[in-house]
């Protein structure tokens, strides 16, 4: 993401990632890089296994010049985890929130 520190951000994703744990959420991440790797990545994450959410950042989805790579991203969900509700957070922090949303609607 640009101007923003990656150790930082790594290690606020992987807090974020411990949460879901924490709310017994099976969860897992995959980060993308803007380059002809993109889509190889992010197939291969959503073709591991079903999803029931996909939960797409904020820092994908607000940065402009990123606008390419969100639209190619909701076309891949689409196109390989079609069963999967798109979630979006406000916040690095709230994915989980994000995702509760759409669970409980399964319950």
């Amino acid at each position: 993401m640009p101007g923003v520190d990656g150790e930082v951000l790594r290690a606020a994703l992987d807090a974020e990632l411990a949460r879901f744990g924490a709310h017994g959420i099976d969860a897992a991440m995959t980060l993308i890089v803007f380059d002809e790797s993109a889509e190889s990545t992010l197939v291969a994450s959503l073709t591991k296994q079903p999803w029931d959410v996909v939960v797409v950042g904020g820092g994908l989805r607000k940065a402009e010049q990123l606008l390419p790579l969100f639209e190619e991203v909701v076309n891949l969900i689409r196109r390989h985890a079609p069963q999967a509700v798109i979630a979006f957070n406000s916040s690095g922090g709230d994915s989980v929130e994000a995702a509760q949303r759409w669970l409980r609607e399964d319950e």
